[in-house]
């Protein structure tokens, strides 16, 4: 366990912000942690766990102790899920999964982030979701030090959100997360190619039959590259807002306004749109306020020109909210967490 004084917290932001923190506790163990809880508590103050802060946007200074895991380790466990520590970077995750003949999580190939971030994040890309191979949670309870494993069901999996997001928010730490993921050894490979943009990326390289997971992992990486800036080249914490659900009937009129809308319905009652689009359409791609900015080429990813002050990309989420909300009555909510 490390225990540094006015630390800064700049390696776990991927905005680039330079802010700094009273306590910063790494620990490398479910027992570290507990003791890591002992101490912030006799430390008084607010308490943060934090992954490499892919979904944060500091708001300025922390007084107070950040926590981060570096509990590490991959294993198949006795009923056959995968086992992933907490602090295992995400990525290395897909990669080890693949490498052990794994299947499913290529989709979700270079998304930054830790496994404990992961699984309350419920992060997902191109058609797939964690929630789709998570089989349970462990935790240890912020109050108590005990141990607790949510079932997937518990977990209270959605679109981004997790029982941990919402109810649970601040209440347990992640420790482990269990997967239980198909095994390709001796079956034939069904890829999800659900998402239209993987789809007509893979179609010209191979026929459909023959697609492999590498194949798979890496269009899906090619595609965030190119069109998601690297953190350390451009601060950001990837999509900043939410995609918007809205009733049919608002669907529709907004449709018979702009036909050329893309639109997903996810249910009888409800649609789903694009973020990005609103934001494009509603003139913001590309446009800057100080040294924060809306990215060139995804309208949906807020960045760090260089030298951005917490205010100021702030201040350019609140304009953008305000100008959708203007132009198409429709609201849209921060995926980023303000902290």
């Amino acid at each position: 366990m490390q225990i540094l004084q006015d630390a800064s917290l700049l390696p776990f932001n991927t905005f680039g912000l330079s802010c700094r923190c009273t306590t910063l506790i790494e620990y490398d163990s479910e027992d570290e942690l507990r003791q890591a809880l002992i101490t912030a508590r006799s430390l008084g103050g607010p308490l943060l766990h934090v992954g490499r802060g892919s979904n944060l946007l500091f708001r300025g200074d922390f007084n107070g102790t950040v926590l981060h895991s570096r509990i590490l380790g991959i294993r198949v466990v006795d009923d056959g899920c995968v086992r992933v520590g907490a602090g295992e970077t995400w990525d290395d995750v897909v990669a080890w999964a693949l490498a052990h003949g794994y299947v499913g999580l290529e989709n979700l190939s270079a998304i930054p982030g830790e496994m404990g971030a992961a699984a309350v994040q419920n992060i997902g890309a191109f058609g797939a979701e964690l929630s789709d191979f998570v089989a349970r949670v462990r935790c240890v309870s912020v109050s108590n030090g005990a141990e607790r494993t949510f079932s997937a069901a518990q977990c209270g999996y959605g679109y981004r959100t997790s029982v941990f997001k919402r109810e649970m928010k601040g209440k347990y730490v992640v420790t482990a997360v269990d997967l239980r993921l198909p095994l390709l050894v001796g079956k034939p490979y069904a890829p999800n190619l659900s998402y239209e943009a993987l789809r007509r990326e893979i179609a010209p390289l191979v026929p459909a039959e023959f697609v492999t997971p590498s194949i798979v992992r890496r269009v899906v990486v090619a595609l965030r590259r190119k069109r998601l800036p690297e953190p350390a080249e451009m601060g950001n914490a990837g999509s900043f807002f939410v995609n918007p659900v809205v009733e049919k009937p608002d669907c529709k009129e907004l449709l018979s306004r702009y036909p050329e809308m893309p639109y997903h319905i996810t249910d009888d009652a409800r649609v789903k749109l694009s973020a990005a689009w609103l934001i494009d359409k509603a003139g913001w791609r590309g446009a800057k306020m100080g040294q924060a900015g809306v990215h060139d080429k995804h309208a949906l990813v807020l960045v760090n020109l260089g030298g951005a002050t917490p205010d100021e990309i702030v201040a350019l989420a609140a304009a953008i909210v305000a100008d959708v909300r203007a132009k198409f009555g429709v609201a849209l909510a921060p995926e980023v967490n303000y902290i």
